[in-house]
């Protein structure tokens, strides 16, 4: 019992004895019960009061804790909103670059088919040496570049590929054998290319040769005087014999 309880039994017991005088013992008796429930009404009251206090203090704790999850939470949701726009607008980025991508996918196969469409002109305009292996070597690209499965970079370069073989054409001088007509004469010959200069044939015996002919369109025979000279350049372009100086005809120009 604490000292305010003391004070207040203190207080009443003397109230009574001052009120009553000189007491009788049953009156005590009455006042010592009186005064124990007073004591004990005080007890319970400061008890109740205590729990209380406690019971504040822990939901005062509570309310801190909570108030702070609040803010953690509130902030977590602005970083992940945050998050939200960020990955929204990455995934409108790359809608847009999709989209564009297409638009180029697109706008590359159109060029690409005219480039291999200009090639195609050009290889049938072009003098008369390995034909069907151009042809088919076109043929591949332009089915290659029509697949959706390919990538615009690996058509890009099948027809790069494909340009770079051509331009090659020009620089080198090459032996070949491809069956001609000369005349109404079928002839299987042996083909020397010299860049895109001109190309000569000859028979397999060599003693027959020709050109052709860019002005007419066809093969032609050559004068005989032509055969030692267009033998010697075949030679040298087989690498049989060391390269020298010709002089070799470069017939009409294409008109």
């Amino acid at each position: 019992m604490n000292s305010r309880m003391w004070r207040v039994a203190l207080a009443a017991a003397l109230a009574l004895a001052l009120a009553s005088g000189a007491s009788h013992a049953q009156d005590a008796k009455a006042l010592g019960e009186t005064v124990t429930k007073t004591v004990e009404t005080h007890r319970q009251t400061q008890k109740k009061q205590d729990d209380w206090a406690n019971e504040q203090a822990d939901m005062t704790a509570r309310y801190r804790a909570a108030r702070a999850q609040v803010d953690y939470l509130q902030k977590r949701k602005d970083f992940e909103e945050k998050e939200v726009r960020a990955l929204d607008e990455g995934i409108a980025e790359m809608n847009r670059r999709l989209i564009e991508s297409v638009r180029l996918q697109d706008n590359l196969e159109d060029s690409l088919n005219a480039v291999i469409g200009r090639l195609d002109q050009w290889v049938a305009r072009d003098i008369p040496f390995l034909k069907e292996e151009r042809s088919n070597r076109l043929a591949a690209v332009r089915a290659e570049v029509a697949k959706p499965d390919v990538t615009g970079a690996e058509k890009l370069r099948r027809v790069l590929e494909a340009l770079q073989v051509e331009a090659n054409y020009g620089n080198t001088v090459d032996v070949f054998q491809e069956r001609i007509v000369v005349g109404d004469e079928e002839i299987f010959a042996d083909i020397l290319k010299i860049g895109r200069v001109s190309v000569y044939w000859r028979t397999p015996d060599g003693t027959r040769v020709g050109e052709y002919d860019r002005g007419q369109q066809k093969w032609v025979a050559l004068d005989p005087k032509y055969v030692a000279v267009i033998n010697d350049t075949r030679e040298m372009a087989l690498r049989l014999r060391s390269t020298e100086v010709v002089s070799l005809p470069l017939g009409r120009i294409q008109p």
